[in-house]
C-alpha cells in the first residue's frame, strides 16, 4: 500500500501548488517582520561558478531591489563529491562555456592555486581568511571581485596588496567563522558552492539563476518593470536551427554519432535523454545510449540532503522543458535490473532508447513500480515490444557485463557521472550542457556545407 501511496505523496509535495503556498507564507512573514528580499550567496574561492556569480550580482542587484548574506566557504561536504578532482575538472570547463556565453572574465587555464598541493592550500586559506574578514564589513561585493579576480587571473601581486597581512599570517582565528559558514549550508540542505538562497529555495549559480529572475519577475520587483530573463542564454534556441540539408547529402557517418552514459535511476538522466533524443532527431544525428549502475548500487554514498535538492530541481527543469515529472517510484535494485535486463532485447528490435524512455518515464513521471510484473509489462508495452517474449528475460543477468563496460568507457573518458555526452571531442556531464552538443553538431554542419 505504501509503495502505491507514496509517488502521490511525492508529486503533491514537489507540486507547484505547494511551492507557491510556500512563497506566499514566507513572503507574509518577511513583510510582517519589515525585513528586506535578502538572498544569502555561498562563495568557494576556487569554484569556478561561484567567480562567474560573483560578477553578475551587482547587475542583478541593480535590477531587483534585493541585498546580498555573503557566506564563505572552503571545505567541500566529501560525501557529495565521489570523484572531487574529476568534478572540478569539469567545473573549470564548464565556467569557460558559461564566460563565453555571458560575456564574463574566465582565465583560460585554472589558476595554480586550484592544484591540491599543500602550499596552494595553506595560499587559498590565506585569501579564504581574508573574505571571512570581509563579510563583516560594508563592501564584501566590490572586495571580494577584486580578489577573486586577481586569484582567477593569477595576479599575485595585487593579491599581496590587496591581502592584510595579519589576516593571512593568523587565518587560524577565522577557522571557527568559516566552521559556521558551512555548518549553514548543511544546515539549510546543500552541498554545493557558488549556491544562491532566497525564501527557502536554492539557484546553483548561472545555471539556475533564471529561475530567482522568473520568481521576482512574478513578485512584480523588476526596477525597469520589464519581465525579461538574462540568465537562460543555455537554454534559448535549443534546436531551433534550420537544416538545409539532411545527414544523408553527405552519406553515413558523416556526422558522428551523441554518446550517452546513462541511468535509469537518475531523474538528470531522465530529463537528458528525452531532450537529447530532439536534438539527434533535429539534427538527423545517431544517438547510443549506454546504461550504468547507478552510484548507491555501485556502493557509492547518495546522502539524503544532495538527493532532495536533486528531485526539486529537476522538478522545475522539466515543467521549464515541459517533461512531466514528479510521480516518482524509486526503481532501486530489483527495478534497475529488471529494466536494464530487457535492454538488450529491446535494442534487438530496433526500440532501446523507447524502451529506456518508457521506463524513465514510467519511473520519474508515472509512479510504475519496476519491480512489479504488471508495472514491468506497462513499461514494455508502451514501448511497442511483446511482454510474452520479454517476460522470461528478466532473469537474464548477462546485462551487468556490458553495464560494467559502459562504467570503465565512462571513466576513460575523465567522466564520473551522469547523465554524461560524448560527441567527437566534446564531453559533457549534465543535461545543463546540451547546448554544447548542439554547438560541435552546428560546427561539424557548418564544416560539411563548405
Amino acid at each position: 500500500m505504501l509503495k502505491s501511496i507514496k509517488p502521490r505523496l511525492i508529486q503533491l509535495f514537489i507540486s507547484q501548488w505547494l511551492r507557491n503556498l510556500r512563497r506566499r507564507r514566507g513572503e507574509r512573514r518577511r513583510v510582517a517582520k519589515k525585513q528586506p528580499h535578502k538572498i544569502t550567496v555561498y562563495l568557494r574561492l576556487n569554484d569556478p561558478h561561484s567567480y562567474l556569480l560573483l560578477q553578475v550580482l551587482q547587475g542583478f542587484a541593480q535590477r531587483y531591489p534585493v541585498s546580498f548574506d555573503f557566506r564563505t566557504l572552503f571545505n567541500l561536504q566529501e560525501d557529495m563529491y565521489p570523484a572531487p578532482a574529476l568534478w572540478q575538472g569539469n567545473a573549470f570547463v564548464e565556467g569557460t562555456h558559461l564566460a563565453q556565453l555571458y560575456k564574463l572574465r574566465f582565465p583560460s587555464e585554472a589558476p595554480r592555486g586550484s592544484e591540491g598541493s599543500e602550499e596552494s592550500e595553506n595560499r587559498a586559506m590565506q585569501l579564504t581568511a581574508q573574505l571571512l574578514h570581509w563579510e563583516l564589513q560594508p563592501g564584501y561585493l566590490e572586495n571580494a571581485l577584486q580578489l577573486f579576480d586577481a586569484y582567477w587571473q593569477g595576479q599575485n601581486d595585487v593579491l599581496d596588496k590587496i591581502v592584510d597581512s595579519n589576516i593571512s599570517h593568523n587565518e587560524e582565528c577565522y577557522r571557527q567563522h568559516l566552521q559556521a559558514n558551512e555548518a549553514q549550508l548543511k544546515q539549510q540542505g546543500h552541498y554545493l558552492c557558488g549556491m544562491l538562497h532566497y525564501g527557502g529555495e536554492w539557484y546553483w549559480g548561472l545555471n539556475r539563476l533564471e529561475f530567482l529572475e522568473m520568481r521576482f519577475n512574478e513578485m512584480g520587483l523588476q526596477q525597469d518593470q520589464s519581465s525579461a530573463i538574462e540568465f537562460d542564454r543555455g537554454h534559448r534556441g535549443f534546436c531551433s536551427q534550420s537544416l538545409s540539408h539532411s545527414r544523408g547529402d553527405h552519406g553515413e557517418g558523416a556526422l558522428k554519432p551523441i554518446t550517452m552514459y546513462w541511468s535509469v535511476r537518475s531523474p538528470y538522466s531522465y530529463l537528458a535523454l528525452v531532450r537529447a533524443r530532439q536534438l539527434a532527431d533535429h539534427y538527423q544525428v545517431p544517438l547510443e545510449v549506454k546504461p550504468v549502475l547507478p552510484m548507491v548500487m555501485r556502493r557509492m554514498q547518495m546522502p539524503t540532503t544532495k538527493s532532495g535538492y536533486i528531485t526539486a530541481d529537476v522538478k522545475r527543469e522539466a515543467d521549464k522543458y515541459g517533461i512531466p515529472f514528479g510521480r516518482i517510484a524509486d526503481p532501486l535494485g530489483a527495478g534497475v535490473e529488471r529494466c536494464y535486463a530487457l535492454f538488450a532485447y529491446a535494442q534487438s528490435h530496433g526500440l532501446g532508447l523507447s524502451f529506456l524512455q518508457s521506463c524513465a518515464e514510467g519511473i520519474w513521471a508515472e509512479g510504475v513500480l519496476s519491480e512489479s510484473d504488471s508495472g514491468m509489462q506497462q513499461l514494455v508495452e508502451r514501448a511497442g515490444l511483446d511482454w510474452s517474449q520479454a517476460r522470461p528475460l528478466l532473469n537474464d543477468d548477462s546485462w551487468r557485463l556490458w553495464a560494467q563496460d559502459n562504467l570503465a568507457e565512462l571513466y576513460g573518458q575523465s567522466l564520473w557521472g551522469v547523465p554524461s555526452l560524448v560527441y567527437g571531442e566534446t564531453k559533457v556531464f549534465g543535461q545543463d550542457r546540451l547546448d554544447c552538443i548542439e554547438q560541435a553538431i552546428i560546427k561539424d554542419l557548418s564544416e560539411l556545407k563548405k
